[in-house]
């Protein structure tokens, strides 16, 4: 395999869905101590992950974009805003369902990086993500281990697939990663 090869391939694996369904698993099982955390982390990722790629692909079989990657950032608007109900629905659910603490504030911090990504959004196009994948990896390192570091590796992976297909500068990944971590740092450590 060549490296753009290499780089669709990481970049289609480790894309946001499949990252938040997998973190947001991990850090529920955490916050719960068991496997009751489970239908929580559930929730989590189709809330933060699921129904927005849902509806980035609903959009992009209408035509409105070309693929998920929505690489025009003047497109990006109504995915965030999409993200920002649909995580502030799984709060609400969250809290009247008594979910435990920290999977409620890593919703509150994916809502968080959400704003943020969408500030940053309209004036230069940053990379959702290495965002994503960074406050994951960020999340798990709170709720779980500081072993968790390790999988920054995986961060870095999906930084290098985005640059390596053109999608984003090296600055735009760096920056998401940034914004990532360092909203799910400020919320879980709360």
């Amino acid at each position: 395999m060549n490296a753009t090869s290499w780089a669709r391939a990481i970049t289609n694996i480790l894309q946001p869905r499949n990252v938040l369904l997998s973190g947001m698993l991990g850090v529920s099982l955490a916050a719960s101590g068991d496997w009751t955390g489970i239908p929580w982390g559930l929730t989590g990722a189709l809330c933060a992950g699921i129904i927005p790629a849902s509806y980035v692909e609903w959009e992009r079989k209408r035509g409105t974009w070309g693929d998920r990657h929505v690489v025009d950032r003047r497109q990006r608007a109504p995915i965030f805003l999409v993200i920002l109900a649909s995580i502030g629905a799984g709060v609400v659910v969250m809290v009247l369902g008594h979910a435990p603490r920290d999977i409620i504030m890593s919703m509150i911090s994916a809502w968080a990086m959400t704003v943020g990504l969408l500030a940053v959004n309209y004036a230069w196009k940053i990379s959702v993500d290495a965002a994503v994948a960074s406050s994951v990896t960020a999340m798990l390192c709170v709720v779980h281990s500081p072993w968790w570091i390790i999988a920054y590796a995986l961060v870095f992976a999906v930084c290098w697939s985005r640059v390596a297909l053109s999608y984003h500068t090296v600055a735009q990944t760096a920056a998401g990663a940034l914004l990532g971590a360092s909203t799910a740092a400020v919320f879980l450590a709360v």
